[in-house]
């Protein structure tokens, strides 16, 4: 079985379920058992301070105001940190450069420190044994290589139409009423 891992699913409009609505996921697991990803650009309406306050964390002053995002609908109490630090001891490589924490020690450590770049998700996304594959097949989402440098710092608010550009697809072409009449 080749992996989707790790890769961007671009939620297209035919999906349907509003969780997912002109998303892209980044897949970091994906096998046999099924899939876990994040959704990249759904910025929630915490900010990094918030959730360091909840759980009695310093956190740096240039992450202070930065957004929490919803990473999908499975387990929204459970955060998961994406980040570019090498120096945090509990982290899973993802990519090059790419790592996934996910304990609050990890969190304490990324919010103190002032250097590198993190993104703070709240819930995943996850599909059964099979399930992804069947989505994928139904045209529910396009696959594409993942983007490092767009997982930490692409817009949120234009990475779905930014993730189609970079494959050669319209957005327009995509969107209800667009296209030809």
């Amino acid at each position: 079985m080749e992996t989707l891992a790790p890769g961007f699913l671009i939620a297209m409009p035919q999906l349907g379920d509003p969780n997912f609505q002109r998303t892209v996921v980044y897949v970091f697991q994906h096998g046999p058992e099924g899939a876990r990803g994040l959704v990249l650009n759904r910025p929630g309406p915490f900010t990094l301070r918030e959730v360091a306050d909840g759980q009695s964390l310093p956190v740096a002053p240039r992450l202070a105001s930065q957004k929490i995002f919803v990473g999908g609908p499975v387990e929204p109490q459970r955060g998961f940190v994406l980040h570019d630090r090498t120096g945090v001891d509990e982290k899973q490589p993802l990519s090059d450069g790419l790592f996934l924490s996910e304990t609050v020690d990890a969190l304490e450590a990324l919010l103190a420190d002032s250097e590198g770049n993190l993104r703070f998700y709240l819930g995943y996304s996850g599909w059964g044994p099979g399930q992804l594959e069947k989505e994928l097949a139904a045209g529910a989402w396009l696959f594409t290589e993942a983007a490092p440098s767009a997982v930490l710092g692409g817009s949120p608010q234009t990475l779905w139409d930014d993730t189609l550009r970079s494959i050669g697809v319209d957005p327009a072409m995509l969107q209800p009423g667009g296209g030809m009449n």
